[in-house]
């Protein structure tokens, strides 16, 4: 691995000019395809094999005029102080704003207050539906729905709208700019130099380019959910940035030992690019594996991650070297030049402290891990409702008012599909089911069954007592598909539950159930790929091990601003409710790949050290000499971009912000720069045992470059002899 990365950073130095123009020439085709062959994105969630899905997919097919699936809103209506919706005048109003939204753009149906009995003394809510799924409603027909109530609004009543038609898309926000703007401080900090704090920016830059470009071309061709290429943008940026500051601070260590330039390169890549190969597969694997879990949107957002993270690979190995060629010693700053001070460096003086102490250094940090994981216990999911948009929205205020007239339940209405098709009287196994639905609790109406013209299949409205996202809902649902049995045997008819707080439920409980499983699978893989790359079934073994005191710490931080509150203003969240029902199994599959960068990169040059011929602790100390620096540096840049999506509108992009930032930062500076030390000096040379079959069984890739040292050795000692 090591003498062919060699070979091929050697090659795109020589050849800088191709190198550039190759992958100038794929940006610009790329770029060329998104802005000709892109396609409209959507944010609809579509969950195959659950059974909401499976009744919306029967109501498409049998009841077509119930428009299952299609965007609705609720419009909540609220009289002037000192009037009644009973008054004449304000019956009018309402009444003229109803007549209104049934002229809007894409409306099929509206549902009058007064004739559907949604109205109390000084509430009411009208019902609207589309004529399209959510996805498809445009941000002018949102603005004309808005817009019909403006009579309304100057007569002095209160309305505001939600239902997912008011939704929209989220668009990407230039939050990752703040990212970037501390990651070039960062680099410049680092390296005393600007050509080479600029390097890792230009190719990141040009990574994310060609990724993003990629996405939207492909956009044009397959259905993407809209928040597939915000992933792609927050890892492209974090991994493109850290890759090359790797292997642009391991080229200046070259140029320091008083090699040519394109030996630097050469031998740059072939060491520090072999660990940027590895890491950069263990986050392809953990990002490649959400498809595993039957979740659209994650598998999307993982394959388009990955695929930029493969750009970013690619572009460090090829790329970089060509510009690093362009550039030269001009890349060398002052900091690049060896001390002569006697003074060890931080890192170097961290690793013998935490090698002096590494017990209580030990102790000290797992029980910090356990101590801010307490908050996961607690832990909720939930896929985001108007009630958890931000309190001054449109969306939030309607739910308010909406539970302040009619209580929460009428926000996340339930809606049973019955299908009677093999049932010998229809209409007496609805009225079965109507009734059996009534008795339960939490129960706060049940509509009279609807029939489709066939009358084979049914539809019956239940409106619970409790919020969409609470317990009580969660387990209604449960307690009304449990009557279908029943109602199977006594009339023949199937029963079935769906609706947007039906689908929540089952995306959460699908998540749930995945995530078990979709961890087995990447933290297998990674421990197979890790024991290939560091020979050893210790240092994995801690690898992982260490990976989950990350995952369980950052639920905490989670659960404790997201869903407790905590820090709330001075991050700048909203709002608070369940985690998103997504987040636990994203963030395991994304910081898994992440926590693996800063292993393979700290501990490599550990191993390289260890195998080149110093002592197993020792080795602990001298690889923090060498790497420490450089790994603060990328976990700074790392959780700077992170962070800057926290500054997101969109309440799911602002948890993945934090949660990846915040998983980075105790990974990198807790896990990876404590705790393993603490645990490889505790171990001594046993942290590289592995048994005498294995050894022999797996392949050697040399990631630390020994064949590539002894190679280099030859070539010298052949040049000495010819001359």
């Amino acid at each position: 691995m090591a003498t062919l990365l060699y070979r091929l950073a050697r090659f795109s130095f020589r050849r800088r000019w191709l190198v550039a123009s190759v992958w100038t020439a794929i940006l610009l085709v790329l770029g060329g395809g998104a802005l000709t062959l892109s396609g409209q994105m959507s944010n609809s969630v579509t969950i195959p094999g659950t059974e909401a899905q499976q009744a919306i997919d029967h109501l498409k097919d049998k009841f077509p005029q119930a428009a299952a699936g299609n965007a609705t809103a609720r419009v909540a209506i609220e009289a002037p102080a000192g009037q009644t919706l009973a008054d004449p005048a304000a019956r009018a109003t309402v009444e003229d704003l109803v007549g209104k939204l049934k002229t809007a753009p894409g409306v099929a149906a509206v549902a009058d207050p007064y004739q559907a009995k949604t109205v109390t003394e000084r509430i009411a809510v009208a019902q609207v539906s589309y004529k399209v799924p959510a996805p498809e409603v445009t941000d002018s027909d949102r603005e004309a729905l808005k817009s019909a109530a403006t009579a309304a609004k100057s007569a002095g009543f209160t309305v505001e709208f939600g239902g997912d038609a008011i939704q929209g898309v989220p668009a990407t926000e230039a939050t990752e700019g703040i990212g970037v703007i501390v990651a070039a401080i960062v680099l410049a900090i680092t390296f005393g130099s600007i050509v080479a704090a600029g390097l890792p920016l230009l190719t990141a830059l040009i990574g994310v380019g060609v990724g993003m470009a990629g996405v939207m071309t492909v956009s044009g061709f397959v259905d993407l959910n809209s928040n597939t290429p915000i992933l792609a943008l927050m890892l492209g940026l974090a991994v493109g940035i850290d890759y090359a500051l790797f292997i642009v601070s391991r080229y200046r260590h070259e140029l320091a030992e008083g090699h040519d330039p394109e030996l630097a390169a050469g031998r740059s890549v072939g060491t520090a690019g072999s660990a940027v190969v590895f890491a950069g597969l263990t986050v392809i694997i953990a990002l490649v594996g959400l498809t595993v879990v039957g979740i659209p949107i994650l598998g999307q957002m993982g394959v388009a991650a990955a695929a930029t993270v493969a750009v970013a690979v690619l572009i460090a190995l090829t790329l970089l070297p060509a510009l690093l060629g362009f550039a030269g010693r001009k890349v060398a700053g002052k900091r690049a030049r060896p001390k002569h001070d006697g003074r060890p460096a931080m890192g170097e003086r961290w690793a013998r402290y935490v090698g002096r102490h590494r017990v209580p250094v030990l102790v000290t940090a797992v029980v910090g891990l356990l101590v801010v994981a307490i908050p996961a216990l607690s832990m909720q999911l939930g896929l985001p409702t108007d009630a958890t948009a931000a309190p001054d929205s449109t969306q939030r205020k309607a739910y308010d008012l909406i539970s302040k007239g009619f209580g929460e339940g009428t926000n996340g209405p339930l809606i049973v599909v019955i299908d009677s098709a093999d049932a010998p009287d229809p209409r007496l196994a609805a009225t079965e089911a109507t009734d059996s639905i009534s008795r339960l609790p939490d129960v706060a109406a049940v509509t009279q069954a609807q029939f489709n013209a066939a009358g084979d299949t049914a539809l019956v409205t239940v409106i619970p007592k409790s919020g969409p996202s609470s317990e009580e809902t969660e387990r209604l649902v449960a307690s009304i598909r449990d009557q279908s049995d029943r109602l199977s045997g006594a009339t023949g008819a199937k029963l079935s539950v769906t609706g947007q707080t039906a689908l929540q439920i089952d995306v959460s409980e699908k998540l749930a159930g995945a995530m078990l499983p979709y961890l087995g699978l990447i933290v297998g893989l990674a421990f197979l790929l890790l024991m290939l790359v560091f020979r050893s079934i210790i240092v994995p073994l801690k690898a992982t091990l260490g990976f989950l005191g990350s995952v369980v710490a950052t639920f905490g931080a989670v659960v404790a601003v997201f869903q407790w509150g905590w820090l709330t203003d001075l991050l700048g969240v909203d709002s608070t409710g369940p985690i998103m029902s997504m987040l636990p199994i994203l963030l395991i599959g994304v910081l898994f790949g992440l926590a693996m960068d800063y292993q393979v990169f700290l501990v490599t040059r550990m191993r390289e050290d260890y195998v080149h011929g110093a002592d197993a602790r020792d080795a602990v100390v001298s690889g923090f000499r060498h790497g420490a620096r450089v790994v603060v540096a990328a976990a700074l840049i790392m959780i700077s971009v992170f962070a800057g999506f926290v500054a997101a509108e969109l309440s799911l992009i602002q948890s993945i912000g934090f949660a990846l930032a915040f998983g980075v930062l105790v990974d990198a500076f807790v896990v990876r720069m404590t705790i393993v030390p603490a645990v490889m000096s505790l171990l001594g040379k046993h942290a590289w045992w592995l048994p005498k079959w294995l050894q022999r069984a797996l392949p050697n890739v040399d990631v630390e470059g020994e064949s590539l040292a002894k190679h280099l050795d030859d070539q010298r000692e052949l040049e000495e002899a010819r001359s």
